[in-house]
């Protein structure tokens, strides 16, 4: 495995949220399992690069793609990506339709949307910029560009990961600047 794939420091936080590993059986236990660092490396390899889970490199990661794709779909049945909804929801003015707000209301949302009959320049269009640049940065896991998973949990397990190492990477460069002598 490549150590760049899965470093100590993600692995320290990432690993007290996992699930425990299931008991193997002991009459036909079958093959060993995949550690979940070398699972993880799969899984990471496949929303940096965006090949097929058939694709993955096994020599590279240290298991099948096969394997990699196991994880996510377990960990979503076990909780550890809980779906939420949003409590707010910020839209353009395209969205200003009463019929959207209605239906907002009625899934427990509350809809911030500009109106047409406002000034260009107030409303949610104000921070509009900090939403784009969000898009800008998961674009740049490739299997997030375009959407290729058919289940909606593993693509929301995908989402949540890619913001995490957003989160991690922003973390780590103002930890960085803050330890530089100035």
């Amino acid at each position: 495995m490549r150590s760049d794939l899965v470093p100590d420091d993600l692995w320290e936080r990432v690993a007290p949220l996992l699930p425990p590993a299931p008991e193997r059986r002991r009459r036909c236990p079958g093959r060993l399992r995949v550690p979940d660092r070398t699972a993880l490396a799969g899984v990471l390899d496949v929303l940096r690069t965006g090949v097929a889970w058939r694709a993955v490199p096994e020599e590279a990661v240290g298991c099948s793609g096969v394997t990699a794709w196991r994880r996510p779909r377990d960990r979503t049945e076990a909780g550890v990506w809980p779906r939420r909804r949003p409590r707010r929801l910020c839209a353009g003015r395209g969205y200003d339709f009463d019929e959207y707000r209605r239906l907002l209301r009625k899934r427990g949302t509350e809809p911030v949307i500009a109106r047409h009959s406002t000034a260009h320049g107030s409303g949610p269009g104000k921070v509009r910029w900090v939403v784009e640049r969000a898009f800008a940065h998961l674009h740049r896991f490739r299997r997030l560009r375009i959407r290729w998973e058919i289940r909606d949990d593993v693509r929301e397990a995908f989402l949540t990961l890619g913001c995490a190492l957003i989160c991690r990477r922003r973390l780590s460069q103002q930890t960085q600047a803050r330890a530089l002598p100035q």
